[in-house]
């Protein structure tokens, strides 16, 4: 499998999921930009080989982000991969889970992907070739209690990937999601800080309650996850388009 020649863009690429697929896609022979929000984080990415390029832009700023990319073709080329992993998660019961708090999921977990789509899917169908992977979760697929405004965002992820899968269906390009399950990230060992801080419970017995709907027993590795994307982004996944693929140890 080789990506060389390819331009990918990977959103929220500086840290867990979305920097082990910028490694992922480099080691494949791909130019990478990664994007984010904390330019530290991307440029360690880049200087550490595992991104050829960077820029900071928050995804839920269309403008930003479109300036950016246009700046991201202009020094690498068209982009030819898009993987919108952008994204964040806010837990609160529905009782007090305020409009805003489904604002906030829907434009950082949808939208971003939304914007980052609109600004490169029409010169991939020009080109007769792309591949936009979407990374969802395991809340794309089941409920979650505490995490409604998260899940319904998740979700609307996957709802966005079938729908635009059938239009482009004839083009050359794919749409797809993947759909990992809790997965050893910061953010995931944030949460698990937070849990503990809140309910006073060991780190051990936090984990083991999150993990025990999963049949593996353990989090998913970002290097694992970034596998399923690097075949969906791959010459030989051209047949493949509208699915989810579930990363998470047999959970869904």
């Amino acid at each position: 499998m080789t990506l060389a020649g390819r331009h990918a863009l990977v959103t929220g690429g500086g840290r867990g999921i979305g920097r082990a697929v910028a490694a992922a896609l480099t080691g494949a022979g791909a130019a990478v930009t990664v994007v984010g929000r904390t330019e530290a984080v991307l440029s360690e990415a880049v200087s550490s080989g595992d991104a050829g390029g960077y820029f900071v832009a928050d995804v839920t700023d269309d403008r930003a982000l479109r300036g950016g990319i246009e700046r991201a073709v202009a020094a690498r080329g068209a982009v030819d991969i898009l993987v919108a992993n952008a994204g964040g998660a806010e837990s609160a019961p529905f009782a007090k889970a305020d409009p805003e708090l489904f604002r906030r999921m829907f434009e950082l977990n949808v939208m971003g992907a939304v914007h980052a789509t609109r600004a490169v899917l029409g010169g991939m169908i020009a080109r007769g070739f792309g591949r936009i992977v979407a990374i969802g979760s395991t809340a794309s697929l089941k409920g979650y209690a505490y995490v409604s405004a998260y899940c319904a965002a998740k979700h609307a992820v996957v709802g966005l990937v079938r729908a635009l899968a059938i239009e482009t269906a004839t083009t050359g390009v794919t749409v797809n999601a993947v759909c990992p399950g809790y997965t050893d990230t910061e953010l995931v060992r944030a949460s698990v800080e937070r849990i503990v801080a809140k309910t006073g419970r060991s780190r051990e017995d936090t984990l083991a309650e999150m993990l025990n709907p999963n049949p593996l027993g353990r989090m998913v590795k970002p290097q694992e996850v970034a596998a399923a994307v690097l075949f969906l982004c791959s010459p030989e996944a051209a047949a493949v388009t509208g699915t989810t693929l579930a990363v998470a140890g047999g959970e869904v």
